[in-house]
This record gives structure tokens, C-alpha cells and sequence, in this order.
């Protein structure tokens, strides 16, 4: 493939970010329609599983796939990716309840998964190693543009058209990347002699769905130390063992044991970890600061937090340029993970003043620097392995990033939790001995403060002696929010430093200037 010509590549990426661009939409989209799709359909007790078996899905099928691929090339698994999330997406739009959305998306997420591991590996089968730093940041580019447009235009369509639509109105978008991959993506030698590792697909799906599924419910639905999400990692961990031996045994691992010897690999991967869990924290837990400490509507909130994913954009394509024009990739990832710290560490030092201006400001840096990472670790795991590992190798950078943001939107969330519950201990012992602290009950969910008519509500079921200290308790409120929000700035700030730190032992090859040089050789 890397040997076609270049007006037919650009075509065949064309395609391929078709595809993206219509997944990424799909999954962004959701956000601001669920309410409303509750609302009709009902089942609020299961609406997290919307998201939740959409990951779980994904994840699994990103990494099967990726060393099917491997075997039988990338065009079947990108089509079939694309075929099944086409025919996920015109389901969702004909659910009935909550249980049946929730079904259908997890057939999506199968979709997804295939889409997002080949769509990756392909431009490492159409580019050499040096070309790749401008498509990995355009690539990059998509997901930021589907972060822009997905929620404000499912908003436009649920309040103008009906929710139905926000599932089908991209349908278009992979009918054509379909038809243009099958005319123009080409079909690449096979190794069918490669036998299926049936077992250790089995067991690497028994530890990835467990310890996501913990991390999602852990301080949410249970307790961290309940007997479920203890059983969970139990179960991942037991599963784990019995795979590392199963994987040392047979002649064609599903993951190769042998690519974690690999230096670049193993330090990429958890470099990729670390960013996720900074990444998906600082996207999950900002909105509350803009909305609950600042006093911004949902509707302003969503245009204050666009600056951060336009200069993400911005800085991905500009980077990925520069990789490809200097061949230097580790300054670039050192850069932008030094922004991302400087701009972590900035939001620790928000507070209930803090005008929507200084946080537009440190969402930026923030956004810069991520997008100067976003293209760096796929590439260097890619210029890291020899060409027959290629598609597994990719899977495994989305792997341990979609990971790392389970587990860092988890454990940040865990800590503003705790943050939260320690200033509200300290905001009732503070006050006069002789207030009715019953009224305070209203008080000891943070989203009250995201929802004006909730708010109210709580004020009028006051007594009228605590009518008085009213507006003093919603601003030791935000002052609360604020203080267990800036902890999660300040750990994220942590995460991405070890992230800084870590990727100064990253060895930086050269770029190859073909797929057919020696890839392993060029690591060893």
C-alpha cells in the first residue's frame, strides 16, 4: 500500500476519516439527546449503560481486531466496522426503551472498535514512518471536531427535529466512506496459515471488561472496597494470569507477550495511560467548574469549553506537520506534556472569582499540549514494531489510553468526592449552633448547583429561619465544588508531570522513511 500513488492515498484517508468522523459524531453526539431520549423512553435507573456498554465493546473489539487484522489485512474489518455501525446507528433510532438503546449501541460500540483500530493501522500501512506524523494529527483533528459539533448539533436536533435523528442523520457520511474503501482501499496479502488465539481472545476480553466495568462503578454505583468491584479486579487479575500463560504457549498470541520487551513499546503505552487519565479527567471534570464555581448555564458552558478543542485541533495538525518535516518527535511530546502540566497546575489555582475568561485562558494551554501529544505515541509504538505486529501495536496505544481514562475519570472522581465531603464537614461545623441543620440535606450534591430550577427548589424547601443564610450557604457551596476541584487539577497536574518525566527515558529512533526497512532492528 505504501507504494500507491499519492492522489489515491489522499483519497483512501479521505475515506478513512469519513468513517471516523461519522463514529466520533456518533459517540459525541449522544450527550446532550439522552435526556430527552429518557424522557421518552425512560429507564433513567439504566441511561449510564448508554455510555458505558458503547466502551466496553469498543475496547474489546479494538484489540481483537487488531491482530486479526494482522492476518487477514485491514479492508475486510474496516468495512465490516463500518457495515456494523451503520446498521447500530438505524437501530438506535427505531429503540422503543432504554433496554433495547442500550443493545443497539453496544452493537455500535462493536462497530466503532473495528473502525478506530484500522482506520490507525491503515495509515501505517499506506505511510512510512516519517510521512505519518501529519496524518496521525489530522486524524487526531477528527475527534476534536466531533467534540465541537456532536453536542451542539444533537442539541439543534432534539429541540428542532426529534431525537431519532441524531442516530441517523450522519447514516450518509458511512454509506459513502463505505463505497469509496471498497472501490479505492486495496486489498493487502494475507497470512491465513496464522492460526486464531481463541483462548486468549477469550481471556483478554475477561480482563479488560472487569476492570473497566470496576472503574466505572467504583464511587458511583458501589463502595471502592464493595464485594462487586473487589470481585471485578479479582476476576481482570485472575483472568490476566491465566493469559500471560496461555499467551507464553501458542504459536499466534492475540497480544505477543514479546512486544512488552520492547522498551519504546512498553514506556509508549504507559505514557499513553497517563494521558488519558489527564485527558478524559480535565474534559469530565472542568464542566463543573465552569458551570457549578463559575455560575455559567449548560448552554454558555458548552461554548466555553469549544476554545480548549479548537486549539487541541489546531495544535494535533500543526505538530503532525512538523513531525513529518523535521522527523523529530520526542521534543514535540515533552512540549506538549509540559503545557498540559503548566495549564493543570494554573486551574489548581481557580477558585469561586474566577472569571470565565482566566478559564477559557488555562483550557487552551491545555488543549495545545494535548493536541502536541495526540499524534506522538501512536507513531513511536508504530516505528517501534516490525510491520507483521502493526495492527495489534496500534490497537494497544488505544487500548491503554481508553484505559488510562476509565481509570483517571474513577479515581479523580473518587477524589473530589472526598475533597467535597471534608469542606461540607467543615462548612457545618462552622456555623452558629442554633441553625437547623435539617434544610442542609438540599445542600449535599454539588450538581444542585448546575441546575438553576433544582436550586430553587431547595430554597423554597427552607425554613424561613434559613431563608437568611441562604445565599451564604450556596457560596460556601461553590467554595466547596472549588476546593475538591482544584485537588482534581492539582493530582491531574501530578499524573501529567510522571507522564513528562517518563517520556525523557523514551528513546527516540529515527523515522523510517519506508515501511519495507526492518522495524524491529530499527528498536533493537
Amino acid at each position: 500500500m505504501e507504494n500507491l500513488d499519492h492522489k489515491r492515498k489522499i483519497t483512501i484517508m479521505i475515506a478513512i476519516m469519513s468513517a471516523m468522523l461519522f463514529a466520533a459524531l456518533n459517540q459525541t453526539i449522544v450527550g446532550t439527546a439522552l435526556p430527552r431520549i429518557v424522557s421518552d423512553l425512560g429507564g433513567i435507573e439504566y441511561f449510564n449503560w448508554v455510555f458505558t456498554i458503547f466502551m466496553l465493546t469498543s475496547s474489546v473489539t479494538a484489540i481483537l481486531v487488531g491482530k486479526l487484522s494482522d492476518i487477514y489485512g485491514r479492508k475486510p474489518f474496516i468495512l465490516i466496522g463500518i457495515g456494523i455501525f451503520i446498521v447500530g446507528s438505524l437501530l438506535c433510532g427505531t429503540a422503543g426503551t432504554i433496554i433495547h438503546l442500550i443493545a443497539y449501541r453496544g452493537i455500535q460500540g462493536l462497530g466503532a472498535g473495528m473502525i478506530m483500530s484500522t482506520a490507525f493501522t491503515a495509515v501505517g500501512d499506506l505511510f512510512s514512518p516519517r510521512e505519518r506524523g501529519r496524518w496521525q494529527g489530522l486524524m487526531g483533528s477528527v475527534f476534536g471536531l466531533a467534540s465541537v459539533f456532536g453536542p451542539t448539533l444533537g442539541g439543534w436536533i432534539v429541540d428542532h427535529i426529534h431525537w431519532k435523528w441524531v442516530f441517523w442523520v450522519f447514516l450518509p457520511f458511512g454509506i459513502i466512506a463505505f463505497l469509496l474503501i471498497v472501490s479505492l482501499f486495496p486489498t493487502t496479502e494475507r497470512r491465513p496459515s496464522e492460526k486464531i488465539d481463541y483462548l486468549g481472545s477469550i481471556l483478554i476480553t475477561f480482563i479488560i471488561v472487569p476492570v473497566l466495568l470496576a472503574f466505572s462503578w467504583a464511587g458511583n454505583q458501589y463502595e471502592w472496597t464493595s464485594y462487586t468491584i473487589l470481585g471485578l479486579f479479582t476476576a481482570s487479575i485472575i483472568s490476566l494470569l491465566l493469559f500471560i500463560q496461555v499467551e507464553r504457549k501458542v504459536t499466534s498470541p492475540v497480544l505477543p507477550l514479546d512486544l512488552f520487551k520492547n522498551d519504546i513499546f512498553s514506556l509508549s503505552n504507559g505514557i499513553g495511560f497517563l494521558l488519558g487519565a489527564g485527558m478524559f479527567g480535565t474534559i469530565m471534570y472542568m464542566p463543573f467548574f465552569v458551570q457549578g464555581v463559575i455560575g455559567t448555564s449548560a448552554t454558555a458552558s458548552g461554548l466555553i469549553m469549544m476554545p480548549m478543542t479548537l486549539s487541541m485541533v489546531a495544535s494535533s495538525s500543526i505538530i503532525g506537520q512538523y513531525i513529518t518535516k523535521t522527523g523529530k518527535y520526542k521534543i514535540f511530546a515533552l512540549g506538549g506534556l509540559l503545557l498540559m502540566t503548566a495549564g493543570l497546575i494554573s486551574m489548581s489555582f481557580m477558585s469561586s472569582e474566577t472569571s470565565n475568561l482566566v478559564a477559557v485562558m488555562n483550557m487552551i494551554i491545555v488543549g495545545f499540549g494535548l493536541g502536541a501529544c495526540f499524534p506522538v505515541f501512536t507513531l513511536t509504538v508504530q516505528n517501534a514494531v516490525s510491520h507483521s505486529n502493526l495492527g495489534v501495536a496500534t490497537a494497544s496505544t488505544q487500548l491503554f489510553r481508553q484505559i488510562g481514562g476509565t481509570v483517571g475519570v474513577a479515581v479523580l472522581g473518587s477524589v473530589m468526592t472526598i475533597r467535597m465531603e471534608d469542606k461540607m464537614k467543615e462548612l457545618v461545623a462552622g456555623l452558629p449552633p442554633e441553625t437547623d441543620r435539617t434544610g442542609l440535606a438540599n445542600f449535599s450534591n454539588p450538581q444542585i448547583l448546575m441546575n438553576p430550577d433544582q436550586l430553587d427548589q431547595a430554597k423554597n424547601s427552607l425554613t424561613p429561619e434559613m431563608l437568611p443564610l441562604f445565599e451564604q450557604l450556596v457560596g460556601t457551596l461553590r467554595e466547596s465544588l472549588a476546593f475538591s476541584l482544584t485537588g482534581v487539577f492539582l493530582i491531574g497536574a501530578a499524573i501529567m508531570t510522571i507522564a513528562f518525566l517518563l517520556t525523557f527515558f523514551l528513546r527516540e529512533i529515527p523515522l523510517r522513511h519506508s515501511n519495507n526497512e526492518d522495524k524491529q532492528a530499527a528498536a533493537e
